[in-house]
């Protein structure tokens, strides 16, 4: 393998792994400090999860990209802007990141390092949720990438911020993060049972977007920008 693409592997696992401390450790904080006030533990787990996806992606960007996010890998590569075999490689060390920053947020709480989530999430509404938390996402990242990159580490951390409130999942909106947070049977759990169907709807969403802002939707502003 080579050396560029180890250290864009390690920074998409690093990241990934600080993404799920992040995301797990402070829905544990939450719902500790919260007294059983559940919109009060949503809350923090919120506020916790979207000021450090600045930080990260702006410190992960220049290396790999700061996916964090295997359907916005996929994404990338159906774009043409990543080679498959790297693309591959992204999703591993995600995935793996995912699950190591889950191990560490249970460890630090004196938890077992995994232990399967019992929070029942399923159900069409919820899974029109997380295809909408994807399709959002995804809009965001692209859109960004075209028109405002310099802003993407904000917009994306200020639409996840958003997205946990207004959508019925609050808002995974990423495969490994849903894999990983079956893992640890706390307040950002989901049941193993569950993740499949989130999955699905998560990458429906990611490509829905992927087609209609790179594709379709952007091609036509532009014929009428060329027409103009």
């Amino acid at each position: 393998m080579q050396a560029n693409l180890i250290r864009r592997a390690v920074s998409e696992g690093l990241g990934t792994a600080f993404l799920l401390a992040v995301v797990v450790g402070s829905g544990i904080m939450g719902e500790r400090l919260a007294g059983g006030n559940t919109a009060i533990a949503l809350l923090a787990n919120t506020v916790a999860t979207g000021a450090p996806l600045v930080c990260l992606i702006s410190t992960f960007a220049p290396v790999s990209g700061a996916h964090f996010n295997p359907a916005v890998t996929l994404s990338e590569s159906f774009q043409g802007k990543l080679i498959w075999r790297d693309a591959f490689v992204y999703i591993a060390s995600q995935i793996i990141g995912a699950f190591a920053g889950v191990a560490v947020a249970n460890i630090m709480f004196g938890l077992p390092v995994f232990f399967a989530s019992t929070k029942v999430r399923t159900g069409g509404a919820q899974w029109l949720g997380e295809f909408v938390a994807a399709f959002g996402l995804l809009m965001v990242i692209q859109t960004g990438a075209k028109f405002r990159p310099s802003m993407i580490p904000f917009t994306v951390a200020a639409y996840i911020t958003a997205a946990y409130w207004f959508t019925s999942s609050t808002s995974f909106a990423n495969p490994a993060v849903t894999l990983a947070r079956s893992a640890s049977d706390t307040f950002a759990g989901i049941r193993p049972a569950d993740a499949p169907a989130f999955i699905i709807a998560q990458l429906f969403g990611a490509f829905a977007a992927t087609f209609f802002f790179d594709g379709y939707w952007l091609k036509r502003q532009r014929i009428k920008l060329d027409i103009k």
